[in-house]
């Protein structure tokens, strides 16, 4: 099983946005940190905008954000609307390059319950847990760290 460049794309604009704060970032930045095409970002984030999962902020100041709180994004179902085609081998779809054993042997079955299953474990994630080691994930994309203000132990 292998998902596509842009699936792999999106997941990290996506973990990006989680850990950013509120913050815009442009597809110039998401490029440069990520060290990957500013065209391809261009394609993903359209994707993603039309999924309702990112915003698009226009203007001088514009650029991306994200639109649902990371708790609510489930990564199977953001899998699932990103890949068009999770047939890991061609018995499992109808083209005309069908499998002659389709519905005789027990591999396209097989086959088609291991895919669900990668799914169904990717269901058991949000963004937010896949963005769980926020330090680590803001030290690798070179942004400062957010400062916590410690509690006032000496009371009003």
């Amino acid at each position: 099983m292998r998902l596509t460049v842009h699936t792999d794309y999106a997941l990290r604009v996506l973990m990006t946005l989680a850990v950013v704060d509120d913050r815009v970032i442009t597809i110039d930045e998401l490029a440069r940190r990520h060290r990957v095409s500013k065209n391809h970002l261009m394609k993903v984030a359209q994707t993603l905008v039309g999924l309702g999962l990112v915003q698009s902020v226009r203007g001088r100041a514009g650029g991306l954000r994200l639109k649902r709180d990371p708790q609510e994004i489930r990564m199977g179902a953001v899998v699932r609307e990103l890949e068009d085609d999770m047939r890991v081998v061609e018995c499992l779809g109808d083209g005309p390059g069908a499998c002659m054993f389709t519905g005789a042997c027990r591999l396209t079955r097989a086959l088609a319950r291991a895919v669900e299953a990668f799914l169904s474990e990717l269901d058991k994630l949000t963004l937010a847990d896949l963005a769980g080691l926020r330090p680590v994930m803001r030290e690798r994309l070179g942004l400062p760290e957010v400062a916590v203000e410690a509690p006032n132990s000496l009371g009003p």
